[in-house]
């Protein structure tokens, strides 16, 4: 599978070229098998550095490598999908904190409202 097609690379590059703001996560990435997800941001012009909220068992926002991602082998001939679905509705933010809340990456709207309404508490 192809994790990042030409349209997402744009994004995700036209994001990175504005660092510092709260993006809407660009794509998902996820181990079919197991543990990992990944909500991606932004990416460097070396383009292979994203940014975004990973999920290895403990939720971080930080950076990690696409080359690492697809060349990963996992059993069955397996490897790291994108989520063609995926659709962010939210700033990064909003992941993180749900993320935080729930112990693992969530992308359910409830969950999300909760999380975005807890910010704008936070921040008013």
């Amino acid at each position: 599978m192809i994790l990042v097609t030409s349209e997402l690379c744009e994004r995700l590059l036209a994001n990175g070229r504005r660092r510092g703001l709260d993006h809407v996560p660009v794509v998902k990435f996820f181990n079919p098998l197991g543990i990992g997800t990944w909500l991606a941001t932004e990416l460097d012009e070396d383009g292979d550095t994203l940014f975004g909220l990973a999920d290895l068992g403990h939720p971080e926002l930080g950076s990690f490598s696409l080359a690492e991602m697809q060349e990963l082998e996992l059993p069955l001939g397996m490897g790291i999908e994108r989520d063609i679905l995926f659709e962010g509705g939210h700033p990064l933010s909003v992941y993180a904190h749900a993320a935080r809340t729930a112990g693992r990456i969530v992308i359910d709207e409830r969950s999300l409202r909760v999380a975005a309404a807890a910010l704008q508490r936070v921040r008013r």
